[in-house]
């Protein structure tokens, strides 16, 4: 694996769970009781974007390391996923 395709699947990773992530934790000013007039309640109550960022980048390297172990140290590949996740 060079480093252009890690790069690439690391940021492929951090993309899909920085959605995920995204509303972890998240309190809208409906459930704070506090909404700002002319917002929509179900509006965030405040920014959390540094916190999400985070722990998408934490998370996105576990995940990272998992695929690297997996591809570059075991060698799997795709034609092993019979072998992983055996199909009936």
């Amino acid at each position: 694996m060079s480093w252009v395709s890690a790069a690439a699947i690391f940021f492929i990773i951090w993309w899909v769970v920085l959605f995920a992530a995204l509303p972890f934790g998240l309190r809208t000013q409906d459930d704070e009781e506090d909404v700002t007039l002319g917002t929509t309640p179900s509006a965030p109550r405040g920014p959390h974007m540094a916190r999400a960022l985070v722990l998408t980048t934490v998370i996105a390297a576990i995940i990272f390391a998992a695929v690297y172990l997996a591809v570059a140290v075991y060698g799997l590949g795709f034609d092993d996923l019979p072998r992983i996740a055996p199909v009936r």
